[in-house]
């Protein structure tokens, strides 16, 4: 996913969690477990079923999703793809340590002012370890996004691609990835610098009501609300062209042409990518129906 600003900076805290599985997060228990209904849509023909679930990579501790016709369709399918492969998965960390750090240190005070100045350093109170310094302006936007989900007491370990993974590999069936940990950090790092700056002021400035925007969406996904969603992520893209072609669009473009070819071949295979990829009329099962396929709505 996933995964983000405007209005007010909710790029990087919001939407990341449903774009990008890369936060490593801890988090108290809470009680009862939540229970979710998140959306899946079925995509087939007369010898090939995709079950299309959009997920969120860090979710509430024991949150009871895989339940119904989700369960089933973990159940039926042959192999599971995700935007990760576990391999993958693995490499994130060290990646992000390797591409986030600047050649050269800019001083925070250079970059930000007024109230997004005030909010990293409420974030810094807070407990935040930013190193600011040091690090690319698209990197603080994924740390904030990352303090924002620990504030909402989320955990990957919770996470829809964490427990698929577990329940996969149990079962003897391959997990596959749609990207490399590289190339979706690369996404962040490529995008121009005035934009990647503009992402950092609106995500500093609304960095203390990101916790709770971070909650609402996840909410969200567990009522399987696709509008309430849809509405969220328009909110945060669409005054940046930029940002939601490289972040969202262009790669569910790709996922949607995957997805075609493997209908090519028989089989059932579960793909489990963020809930931010699954909205709108560019959203993937949106863009597989406009290419003839039969796609439904089954969660």
């Amino acid at each position: 996913m996933t995964t983000t600003p405007y209005p007010a900076g909710r790029w990087g805290r919001r939407l990341a969690a449903a774009l990008l599985p890369l936060w490593l997060v801890a988090c108290k228990p809470a009680e009862p477990p939540p229970q979710a209904r998140p959306a899946m849509w079925l995509v087939q023909d007369a010898d090939t079923r995709i079950y299309i679930l959009g997920t969120m990579h860090a979710l509430p501790p024991r949150t009871e999703w895989a339940t119904g016709p989700v369960a089933n369709a973990i159940a039926a399918a042959d192999e599971l793809v995700m935007e990760l492969s576990p391999a993958e998965v693995e490499k994130a960390g060290g990646e992000f340590q390797r591409l986030a750090q600047r050649s050269t240190p800019l001083a925070i005070t250079d970059r930000l002012s007024g109230r997004a100045l005030a909010g990293y350093r409420e974030l810094e109170d807070g407990g935040a370890r930013l190193n600011g310094d040091k690090l690319d302006d698209w990197a603080l936007v994924i740390l904030i996004g990352q303090h924002a989900a620990r504030k909402a007491e989320l955990s990957t370990a919770d996470g829809v691609e964490t427990g698929l993974t577990r329940k996969f590999k149990a079962a003897g069936k391959p997990v596959a990835g749609l990207e490399t940990a590289h190339g979706q950090l690369m996404l962040f790092k490529t995008l121009d610098a005035a934009t990647q700056r503009a992402l950092l002021v609106r995500a500093a400035t609304g960095a203390a009501k990101a916790p709770t925007e971070v909650a609402t969406m996840t909410a969200a996904w567990r009522r399987g609300d696709i509008a309430a969603l849809e509405q969220m992520v328009n909110e945060d893209v669409d005054t940046v062209p930029a940002a939601r072609a490289a972040l969202i669009t262009d790669r569910n473009r790709r996922w949607s042409a995957w997805a075609a070819r493997r209908m090519d071949r028989p089989g059932t295979v579960l793909m489990a990518v963020g809930a931010g990829h699954m909205v709108g009329d560019d959203g993937v099962p949106a863009l597989l129906a406009a290419k003839g396929f039969e796609v439904r709505r089954v969660q």
